[in-house]
């Protein structure tokens, strides 16, 4: 038997969950024996009857688990602009990859399919570094009205865009491409009505999908292509249900397996109960459904038409035009971009330290994840580190330590982090201090990373500051280095040094440690970004250790410190730059 477990997903409510039984019987019935199997039943709240009916189900090769996503909605709710998607089961397929992140891969499937394969085949595809494996959409490709739609509202063509109800998830991709968080940014940009999140999931993946053999999602929708005993999955899609019509195409096959289950006569009781009524809603709603998506696609201000309007660019002028503006007023300790909004970290909340077995199993594995995110920015030329110079001065450290960056991007940190890891300073461990913003109300992977990679957060809170500052002492007398941005804001891609706070000093002069001027500097590449500006290389200097002066009292201790290192990174900048280091409010200021 193989050592590897496949991790299958449904998401259902108590109503659905007895198609839910009716998928799972079929595809016990199918599977080989040679795998096991985890299938997780995502939910906002199954009775207890119904959870029994599916655990009775559970077998030597078959785990059962009920998930239930409500508490994570609330932990990302603040994010979401609609409040009906709590109510949305389809939606929960894109959190797999961030509430399980212990997962490379997992199968979506919806409940209203038989399984007429052997669903190990499909697990063991390697869909290479697609977002998703899937199949084409049958109704865009057979209905023109959906394929005009799709092309012209949401900018995908008819033949590349897939149906979501039956997935090979690459949940490390979804993860390190932030396909959650582009889909709660596409929420606040865009509200699709036609196909919802199969609109916005055909969005984010495009140009990154693994096309299945349509074999594996055999739509009831239109001509098939093929005898039906060769699909692998039979999909009921739309108003094609077994349950409603009993003239149903390839209703026979549903039948022949809820038969065999615990909710056969339940489901039967729901054809028998269907009336004219609902049937003649169901062909309305179908009509009204066309209608939409021509409604929509006639739309001046539709999605397509607004993102090319805006060429997605606008945001980064915007962000240029303000730090001029901040520059010209001397505002260079305030953000040009807001973080999410976000809440006050409490002490209670946080373990600086990550003392318990919880957290460090956390931060290991957070670290592994981030270890791909990394590369794949690397493989990627989204990161691209041309040369580290002044390596020998962090190999040389012989204790804890406060290193000083410049700040220009969200992922410079992990710059700095790369110059940790060729130090090669093994017995020593590399912390970095975030702000409260980016701990408490980032979403998704790069949430996940921000809470669990040794970040020390800031907090408004006086009792977590102080948390804040005893954790802070600790780690740098116990000879571990911490990353601190010294000029407080983060301004994209401005190669200037801005002004210095006095906090990372203070914690070297307090502890006696040395601060590690790092600054990093800029070029152009040849690649052009999705932004339109030419994604940068980075150069990392590293100067020789700024070590407290003991014959001095701590005030003057922290300001000789930190005069010396502004001269230090005001001289990198006038060498690599080959200009003087002027502001536009140097007039203004003493």
């Amino acid at each position: 038997m193989s050592n590897q477990t496949v991790q299958i997903f449904y998401a259902c409510d108590d109503n659905f969950v007895k198609y839910t039984i009716v998928s799972l019987h079929s595809m016990q019935k199918n599977a080989s024996k040679d795998f096991k199997y985890h299938v997780h039943i995502l939910h906002t709240g199954i009775s207890e009857a119904m959870k029994s009916c599916v655990l009775e189900m559970q077998n030597d090769n078959f785990e059962i688990s009920f998930d239930d996503v409500t508490e994570y909605l609330v932990s990302i709710s603040d994010k979401l602009p609609i409040r009906d998607y709590y109510s949305k089961t389809t939606y929960y397929r894109l959190f797999i990859a961030e509430m399980f992140p212990e997962y490379d891969k997992a199968i979506y499937i919806d409940s209203d399919t038989v399984v007429q394969g052997d669903i190990s085949e499909l697990y063991k595809i390697n869909i290479d570094d697609a977002y998703v494996g899937a199949c084409h959409e049958q109704a865009m490709l057979q209905e023109d009205v959906y394929g005009t739609y799709v092309e012209k509202v949401v900018g995908v063509p008819r033949y590349n865009f897939f149906n979501a109800g039956m997935l090979v998830i690459n949940c490390d991709r979804f993860r390190i491409r932030f396909v959650l968080d582009k889909f709660i940014e596409y929420l606040h940009m865009y509200n699709f009505v036609v196909t919802q999140d199969e609109d916005y999931l055909n969005l984010i993946c495009k140009d990154h999908v693994y096309w299945l053999d349509q074999r594996w999602n055999t739509e009831i929708f239109g001509e098939l292509q093929y005898p039906i005993d060769q699909a692998k999955i039979i999909h009921y899609i739309m108003t094609n249900k077994p349950w409603h019509y009993s003239d149903c195409p390839y209703a026979d096959i549903f039948w022949s397996y809820a038969q065999n289950t615990s909710v056969y006569e339940m489901i039967l009781d729901e054809l028998n109960a269907y009336t004219d009524e609902e049937r003649e809603r169901d062909r309305i709603s179908c009509e009204k459904l066309l209608q939409t998506a021509i409604n929509e696609t006639n739309r001046e201000d539709n999605f397509l038409n607004m993102m090319n309007a805006s060429k997605r660019a606008k945001d980064r002028v915007e962000v240029l035009k303000k730090i001029e503006q901040y520059e010209r007023e001397g505002k260079f300790d305030i953000d040009v971009e807001q973080d999410p909004p976000g809440k006050t970290l409490m002490p209670d909340e946080i373990d600086y330290i990550h003392k318990s077995i919880s957290d460090r199993l956390k931060t290991r594995f957070a670290f592994m994840i981030a270890r791909r995110f990394v590369n794949n920015l690397l493989e990627e030329k989204q990161l691209i580190i041309k040369e580290m110079r002044g390596l020998e001065y962090f190999k040389e450290l012989d204790s804890g330590a406060v290193i000083t960056c410049n700040h220009f991007n969200p992922y410079d940190s992990f710059a700095i982090q790369l110059a940790y890891e060729a130090a090669e300073q093994p017995n020593r461990t590399f912390y970095r201090v975030i702000r409260e913003g980016n701990y408490t109300a980032f979403p998704g992977f790069y949430g996940f990373l921000m809470r669990h990679c040794n970040t020390l957060p800031l907090s408004s809170n006086l009792k977590t500051m102080k948390k804040f500052m005893d954790a802070t002492d600790k780690l740098l007398q116990d000879g571990n280095f911490v990353l601190v941005y010294p000029e407080q804001s983060m301004w994209w891609n401005y190669r200037k040094p801005k002004p210095l706070k006095t906090g990372a000093y203070i914690f070297a002069a307090k502890n006696n440690v040395p601060v590690l001027p790092c600054f990093i500097t800029m070029k152009d590449s040849h690649i052009m970004g999705d932004d339109g500006f030419f994604i940068q290389e980075y150069t990392i200097h590293i100067r020789e250790p700024i070590y407290p002066d003991n014959s001095l009292s701590r005030n003057e201790k922290v300001k000789k410190m930190m005069d010396e290192n502004s001269r230090v990174w005001k001289e990198i900048y006038e060498s690599e730059y080959h200009i003087p280091l002027t502001y536009t409010t140097e007039e203004k200021r003493d």
